[in-house]
């Protein structure tokens, strides 16, 4: 039945009919589900804007090649010796640097007012931030894949397989969402997509750098080697070398998983503080 006032609207019956059949509500998309549809939403934007994938095409391509020749006489002896020990190097290297992408892009957002359409939405509330890094996921991925395609059609040779290969990315795309955390919260924090990039790289740079991602830090002075040997960037490169060579090494593994835990518990909370406070 529909009402005088409903049919005086001049609104169909069977519509107002259908609007008013009594049922059950539809269950709501889980937290996984919305942030998968976020991450989604995330790799559209690729297909609108392709020069998204810059960074994880050229980047790998520039590093990689721009390295292995210029430290690999010098270093090695020969470019061939040298890209075995560079390429699980420049692959952290890489894809840690275009983490920080990540936080651009989110302040992007924000402060295009986006954000604030995604909260009033009924959905778990940190699936926009955990969907943004799930899609991140995928250009972490491309960027490894080129570095190791390049990586082995300058010499590199995986003895461990194709399993130690497959893990070693897999464990670096873990480092890589849980640093992502870091930049989501200065994304929060910061006001412009340039000032995020450039406190970003003013931390990835003496991690990177400062590292044994170029060079045996034994080579190094001892106040560096102490640095150095604490970096999470060290122990996630030495970690990927030793499944790269086929000698995963059970408490290297441990001190990764430790970081990455340290880096989600630290700054995941804090992300998500920050996120409420804006609403």
């Amino acid at each position: 039945m529909t009402s005088t006032a409903d049919r005086r609207a001049g609104t169909p019956a069977a519509v107002v009919d259908v609007l008013h059949v009594p049922g059950p509500r539809p269950t709501p998309a889980s937290a996984f589900a919305a942030s998968l549809s976020f991450g989604w939403r995330a790799l559209l934007r690729i297909k609108h804007v392709p020069e998204q994938l810059f960074d994880v095409t050229v980047f790998p391509l520039m590093f990689t090649l721009l390295f292995t020749y210029l430290f690999g006489g010098a270093l090695a002896g020969s470019t061939t010796a040298y890209v075995q020990f560079l390429i699980p190097g420049i692959l952290v290297q890489t894809v840690c640097t275009i983490t920080m992408y990540t936080g651009m892009t989110l302040n992007r957002d924000i402060e295009k007012g986006v954000f604030d359409r995604f909260r009033s939405m009924p959905v778990w509330r940190p699936a926009p931030l955990v969907g943004a890094l799930f899609g991140d996921l995928a250009r972490y991925t491309l960027a490894s894949v080129i570095v190791l395609a390049l990586g082995m059609m300058l010499g590199f040779r995986p003895t461990g397989g194709p399993i130690g290969t497959i893990g070693s990315v897999a464990l670096v795309l873990l480092f890589a969402f849980s640093l992502s955390w870091v930049w989501t919260m200065l994304a929060m924090l910061l006001r412009t997509e340039q000032a995020v990039m450039g406190v970003s790289m003013t931390i990835l740079f003496p991690l990177t750098f400062a590292s044994n991602v170029f060079v045996d830090p034994a080579t190094m002075p001892s106040w560096l080697q102490g640095f150095v040997t604490v970096n999470p960037i060290s122990r996630l490169v030495t970690a990927i070398r030793d499944l790269t060579a086929g000698t995963p090494d059970a408490a290297h593994l441990a001190i990764v998983f430790a970081w990455c835990a340290a880096l989600i518990v630290l700054f995941g909370p804090a992300t998500m503080w920050l996120y409420n406070r804006r609403s």
